[in-house]
């Protein structure tokens, strides 16, 4: 299936939900409300495209007024058209003389590229009656650098190399299908909220477990550093010397802070530490994993774009990269970001401010046509009722998501 699907429209909406009961929370986010700007493609054949950005509700507004002021760049262009040759018009909509001055390539102006290039991958795999995931997989590796723009990474990947990088991987592509079988990975994010009472932290480690999940993440951060050792320890020995644990400070610390208690961190044989310090200090990261070995750091949430991403690839502090394609400048970049993390042997475990939604096609696209290894991904299930086609997790894995799209139509 090729349809023919002109994009006709392009509309924004401000969609806000609010949490209950302290879920979401974390040491900066305390009252958290999950939102989406989320860009419509209308079109002349019924197919509605639906591209996501992802904030906590303050500023969401704004982020819709900048997807009304890019949609000029995709209005009256057939998808299959425009999505032949995306980098191109990706560059454009990046470079815009006007937006360029407010980033470049962050903030409000990115996030706003982000749900319209979502908008765009979506739409495309519904003209082909396909989920996204499928439609990516089959794409020959000229044709998915195509939807790319490597712009200022020519240092460490070129249009070439990239090619290159996926032929490879495609020789191999059919030992990994077997993932379309036994579903993703997830671990459960959700167990341990900053504002979760400890007893509530317990039960919910209990629930995790007896739905599958043998990795799960605790939200760390406090101001009193002995709250979180307590409670790390409190997760460790609730879950057992087996499980993955995973520890959250969202980018609480600054610099001394997090060697003196990601050290104090140790005894419970932490699988990471996230977002310790601020997200764009890369010199603090590069002291930091070395101060705090063989305690691994994970980053990304936070992380604005491919160019400081490469920088931290390079910087080797890195051993976990959380780009989400709700945060960057959606999936054409996150793309781009996996194949940079791939050729330097980083693997890619998404943060998922879409709930899980985009992200489950996506690390399907990583580890089958990009050799990816497939550790696991993040789930969070507080907007599951919110969504047409919610994510489905069976003992602890991602079921394949089969409608086509990238399971990102919400139900308002």
């Amino acid at each position: 299936m090729n349809k023919s699907v002109l994009i006709k429209k392009v509309s924004s909406v401000d969609t806000q939900f609010e949490l209950k009961e302290g879920a979401g929370s974390d040491a900066v986010h305390t009252t958290p409300i999950y939102a989406y700007a989320v860009c419509k493609l209308h079109t002349d054949s019924g197919i509605e495209g639906t591209g996501l950005a992802f904030t906590l509700g303050t500023g969401n507004i704004l982020v819709c007024q900048a997807i009304d002021y890019l949609s000029k760049h995709i209005e009256g262009k057939e998808i299959n058209d425009l999505m032949a040759n995306f980098g191109s018009t990706y560059k454009v909509m990046t470079d815009d003389p006007n937006f360029r001055w407010l980033g470049p390539h962050k903030g409000i102006v990115h996030l706003a590229l982000a749900s319209v290039v979502n908008a765009c991958f979506d739409l495309w795999a519904k003209s082909k009656g396909v989920p996204l995931w499928k439609l990516l997989i089959d794409l020959p590796p000229e044709h998915i650098v195509n939807t790319l723009d490597l712009s200022y990474l020519e240092d460490i990947l070129t249009r070439e190399e990239a090619i290159s990088l996926l032929s490879k991987q495609a020789t191999t592509k059919s030992e990994r299908l077997n993932i379309l079988q036994t579903g993703y990975p997830g671990y459960d994010t959700s167990i341990g909220w900053f504002n979760y009472s400890d007893d509530k932290v317990r039960a919910n480690i209990k629930k995790a477990m007896d739905a599958g999940f043998t990795a799960m993440k605790l939200k760390v951060g406090s101001a009193d550093s002995q709250r979180d050792i307590r409670r790390a320890e409190l997760v460790r020995k609730t879950a057992g010397d087996k499980a993955t644990i995973m520890l959250d400070a969202n980018q609480q610390w600054h610099l001394p802070k997090a060697i003196e208690v990601c050290k104090a961190l140790k005894d419970i044989n932490p699988y990471w530490i996230e977002e310790p310090t601020h997200p764009d200090d890369v010199n603090a990261h590069v002291r930091l994993a070395k101060e705090i070995a063989p305690v691994k750091l994970a980053l990304g949430e936070h992380v604005p774009n491919k160019i400081i991403f490469k920088n931290f690839i390079q910087s080797g502090c890195m051993s976990f990269n959380q780009v989400d394609a709700v945060r960057v400048g959606g999936i054409s970049e996150f793309i781009t970001i996996s194949l940079m993390s791939k050729k330097f042997g980083i693997p890619v475990v998404p943060h998922v401010g879409d709930m899980g939604q985009i992200h489950q096609h996506l690390v399907l696209f990583n580890h089958i046509a990009m050799g990816h290894e497939a550790l696991f991904l993040e789930h969070i299930p507080h907007l599951k009722s919110h969504f047409k086609y919610p994510v489905q997790i069976i003992d602890g894995y991602y079921k394949v998501p089969q409608h086509p799209g990238m399971s990102s139509d919400l139900k308002v």
